[in-house]
């Protein structure tokens, strides 16, 4: 919401905010552009006829007495994908979705059209380097990429976000039940994506990994006039904890991601910038300069004989993947992997025994969380047995408290080994700078 209140401000538009909390970075970025408001809260008297619109954000609740307000003026009021759409309906519209990847491919596609100097609008869900702001809106640009989420609208709106940009190309990334609060059933999830597919118009393209088995059944279905892109894992060597991207024409191409997911994710990314325009050569010769996206397996630090990464990892399918990837770029070391269990869904012990085996990757595999946060979403405890339990795992070390945390990993020996930590969340307030500075050192 911070990101496209900037936006707006940057477009002309007289805008104003607010909301109960606010954090960093979305702090410091608002005073810059002079848009944090004077006080937390909500204040009804601010919503008067002289407004032009309201943008809800998602978890606003329905009975917020802005809202109510608005309503009651019969002010136009629109989600974050409504306006969205509002802003770009005469511009092509290509959405980026799936369980996992869809932020790094968005990303992808994204730096790939900034190198070669097109002029395009974006929404992404990560800081990516080389762009100021994580959405662009302008009246010029006939293109805009949106990362796209299946997520429920707002508190009105049930329907995925994803649903409201009409796209013309849609790429589906793949499909890992998630989001258990909303989707309870896999069916349940998996019909959101088919509906996405479906709504494709005629001329329009879907591009997604045919190597998922349910995607690729719902991607090969045939649509009339709809063009069908499947794409797998590019074809890549790892040579002294470099990858190289292997071609035919461009030979070895260096690249700065690793991980056989990102392989995926390159693909995908590649096929949508072929529909955009972009030759061959001319995307090779980007993605080398591409770093990845903010939190998505950035490297915090390293010396001689270690490396410590952070990725955004948390649903099962991503913890699997992240995991897997840091312990094939380097096999000669020891991998020590923490995940935190953050979410509604890593939470919810029904949804738990999605984990199962999902560290297997890992030498030394770790798991926090805090009873507190499963406190505050009001569900079940959860116990140490139940986590081992999910994860299939006896020799798996699970902490509830930041500290101990913090001194089990600086009692490891650290000679040839990588750390890996993967939440959306901050493992308690971990100071991992200090971590970070204690393990190179």
């Amino acid at each position: 919401m911070h990101n496209l209140a900037i936006a707006l401000h940057q477009k002309g538009f007289i805008i104003t905010g607010s909301d109960d909390e606010i954090y960093e970075p979305s702090v410091s970025r608002l005073v810059q552009h002079h848009l944090l408001p004077a006080e937390m809260g909500w204040f009804p008297e601010k919503i008067t006829e002289d407004l032009e619109a309201v943008i809800l954000g998602m978890h606003a609740r329905e009975d917020n007495p802005e809202l109510k307000k608005a309503q009651e003026l019969g002010i136009k009021v629109y989600s974050y994908p409504e306006y969205i759409f509002e802003q770009s309906v005469d511009k092509q519209r290509v959405v980026i979705a799936g369980s996992h990847g869809k932020t790094t491919i968005t990303s992808m596609v994204l730096h790939v059209l900034n190198v070669n100097k097109r002029v395009f609008n974006y929404l992404v869900g990560a800081q990516i380097e080389g762009f100021e702001n994580m959405v662009k809106l302008s009246d010029e640009a006939p293109l805009i990429v949106i990362e796209g989420d299946e997520y429920f609208t707002s508190p009105l709106d049930k329907t995925p976000k994803f649903m409201h940009y009409q796209s013309h190309i849609a790429l589906i990334s793949g499909i890992a039940w998630d989001h258990y609060n909303v989707f309870p059933t896999w069916e349940s999830y998996v019909k959101q994506f088919e509906l996405l597919a479906d709504s494709i118009p005629k001329a329009g393209a879907i591009v997604f990994d045919q190597t998922d088995d349910m995607l690729d059944v719902i991607g090969q279905k045939e649509r009339p006039d709809v063009l069908s892109l499947p794409y797998e894992a590019h074809s890549y060597k790892i040579e002294e904890g470099h990858t190289f991207l292997v071609t035919q024409e461009q030979g070895d191409v260096p690249i700065m991601v690793f991980g056989e997911h990102n392989m995926k994710n390159i693909s995908g990314a590649k096929v949508v910038c072929e529909r955009l325009g972009i030759t061959d050569e001319a995307f090779y010769t980007a993605i080398q300069s591409f770093k990845g996206a903010s939190k998505r397996m950035e490297l915090l630090g390293s010396n001689a004989t270690v490396n410590i990464y952070r990725d955004f990892a948390h649903a099962p399918s991503k913890v699997e993947a992240t995991t897997a990837a840091v312990k094939a770029q380097f096999p000669d070391r020891k991998l020590i992997a923490c995940a935190e269990l953050h979410t509604f869904s890593s939470l919810n012990k029904t949804f738990l025994k999605q984990y199962r085996r999902k560290m297997n990757a890992a030498d030394v595999a770790v798991v926090y969380f805090n009873p507190l946060t499963i406190a505050h979403k009001r569900l079940e405890p959860i116990t140490e047995e139940d986590i081992k339990e999910a994860f299939k795992r006896e020799d798996l070390n699970v902490f509830t408290d930041s500290q101990a945390l913090a001194h089990f990993l600086e009692q490891q020996d650290w000679k040839d080994t990588n750390l890996l930590l993967m939440s959306s969340g901050t493992f308690g307030n971990l100071d991992t700078t200090s971590l970070v500075k204690y393990i190179i050192q």
